[in-house]
């Protein structure tokens, strides 16, 4: 039942995407209040995510999964009658923060819930609706647009949230367990810190390019550097004198868990931008429809969500070499991708682009259920909240920094106009990005099964 919150986190980064050209078109977003409109949702979710995991651990995992919930479905409705792009921006900031404080206690109740014989396999149940989640946006995206139900088009993407929020509480407040408190107090230093040093470099990011890169973009850029230091040496040194530090510095003493976290952070890093920058390209590019768009993306999805399942039981007992396998087939459609891009050329129609769509689904649907898992298996439960937060903080901000990043080099080398002629150009850029992204995916994931996990690849219980 939980797993509903995981959905609707990564159902809506998603979904946006299927939506941006109607955005330019009855909004008239501008390229960089798109991006903010993507990027921001997830970088105000992955800013609160470790502020998000530890309230958790001091008020309550089933407490806080409760208003997050409450507060996600308000935030969603505040989208979904947006009159402005600032509005609308404005409510997708609101809405990935209250996301941040839902989404984190899912994590943190598996964790604290399950022994770490049955942890893998509830992590691997995760890392599939995660992956679902971000698929399924597309393709249920692009349905509820062309559905155009009572004449709201773009509108219904955030509005469905409200419905299926109170059904989750409804289920919430009778079903989920309460668990016992973890932390003492709040760390308002890392509270605020580390959101503000995250800002101080994305912000830039995302703005820098159509503003042609001005001075106080390199400042805040820079300034994020001492920021976030002295953020870390605070933690530290409240660890040190055995209080509660938002983010648990000792849990970056540990070689599996650094080494997955650095793996899930350059895969969502080509994950978030992937759906981002095919999504402008089939749509702006290709001229397909928002329904159209959705159901290209649907082979994938399936392929995507029959590999996860099928893959659970192989996530239980190999492990991070799942990732392997998982990362080098997609690499291999990155590739291939590449290659029919140049050969077609701006005449490239989306006939061609699907077999490369559904291996990359083969590909990630291995992988994906293994990602949490390479990262928390066997975090220590009096750990749970703040490991929780600091995976979806690296993930979520990962996802931001890709589109962030990746979407202005595609906007440089593409632009948002119907038809531009550098299609080719533009996409074989952002793949070639994709295709290096995913080879460290293969070479982290290969540092993760020379020092397995013998918790994470225990056979299934």
């Amino acid at each position: 039942m939980i797993l509903i919150a995981i959905f609707m986190g990564l159902f809506d980064f998603s979904a946006v995407n299927i939506a941006a050209p109607p955005l330019q078109h009855e909004l008239h977003t501008t390229e960089s209040a798109l991006e903010l409109i993507v990027a921001g949702y997830a970088f105000t979710y992955a800013s609160g995510m470790v502020t998000g995991g530890r309230l958790g651990d001091l008020f309550g995992y089933r407490r806080l999964f409760l208003v997050g919930m409450v507060a996600f479905t308000i935030a969603s409705l505040l989208c979904g009658v947006a009159q402005s792009p600032m509005q609308l921006v404005g409510a997708r900031l609101l809405q990935g923060a209250t996301a941040a404080i839902m989404v984190p206690q899912v994590l943190a109740l598996i964790t604290a819930a399950f022994p770490p014989a049955e942890r893998t396999r509830a992590l691997g149940w995760f890392g599939m609706t995660m992956g679902i989640g971000s698929v399924a946006g597309q393709v249920l995206g692009g349905v509820l647009i062309n559905a155009n139900l009572f004449g709201w088009g773009w509108r219904n993407i955030f509005l469905v949230n409200v419905p299926v929020g109170l059904l989750a509480l409804t289920f919430a407040l009778r079903t989920l367990p309460r668990t016992p408190l973890a932390a003492r107090r709040l760390d308002p230093v890392g509270a605020l810190g580390i959101p503000v040093g995250l800002a101080l470099l994305l912000v830039p990011l995302v703005l820098g390019r159509t503003q042609g890169w001005p001075t106080w973009t390199w400042i805040s850029m820079a300034a994020s550097v001492p920021t976030l230091t002295a953020v870390i040496a605070w933690e530290r040194k409240l660890g040190d004198r055995g209080e509660e530090p938002v983010l648990d510095v000792t849990l970056f003493r540990t070689r599996p868990f650094v080494i997955g976290l650095l793996t899930n952070v350059a895969f969502l890093g080509f994950w978030g931008s992937y759906f981002f920058v095919l999504t402008l390209v089939v749509q702006s590019g290709l001229g397909l429809t928002a329904l159209a768009a959705g159901m290209a993306f649907m082979p994938m999805g399936v392929v995507f969500g029959v590999t996860s399942i099928l893959a659970r039981p192989l996530v239980a007992r190999y492990g991070a070499r799942m990732i392997t396998l998982g990362a080098a087939i997609s690499a291999l459609a990155l590739l291939a991708t590449i290659v029919v891009v140049r050969v077609e050329g701006n005449t490239i129609g989306i006939w061609a682009l699907i077999p490369e769509m559904v291996m990359l689904g083969l590909g990630t649907g291995l992988a994906f259920p293994a990602l949490v898992g390479s990262v928390l298996a066997e975090v220590p439960r009096r750990a749970a909240g703040a490991a929780a937060g600091s995976l979806s903080t690296a993930q979520q901000f990962a996802s931001a920094a890709g589109v962030a990043v990746i979407g202005s080099v595609f906007f440089a080398t593409f632009g948002s106009h119907q038809g531009h002629p550098e299609i080719s150009n533009a996409l074989t850029t952002v793949t070639v990005i994709h295709l290096v992204l995913m080879l460290v995916v293969t070479g982290l994931s290969i540092l993760l099964v020379r020092r397995p996990n013998k918790r994470m690849l225990a056979p299934n219980p």
